[in-house]
């Protein structure tokens, strides 16, 4: 039992290391998103929603960038 229990924690620990690495890199996935985005406008589907979810996905991008990893 004491086993099964050190392992639980254990895997506590490493998924709240996974997670603290996946926040630092929020910034850079919502840029490619957008990117992503644009490049569905221009080569698929030209409407207007993909251009407005693009700024707001770009926007968003850069300042969680820039407040995630500032550095205090």
């Amino acid at each position: 039992m004491q086993n099964f229990l050190y392992l639980c924690t254990r895997n506590i620990k490493v998924t709240r290391y996974n997670m603290e690495s996946f926040k630092k890199y929020l910034g850079v996935i919502l840029l490619l998103l957008g990117v992503v985005f644009l490049v569905i406008y221009r080569c698929a589907l030209p409407h207007n929603w993909l251009l407005v979810t693009a700024m707001v996905l770009e926007v968003a991008g850069i300042l969680a960038y820039i407040f995630i990893n500032r550095k205090a």
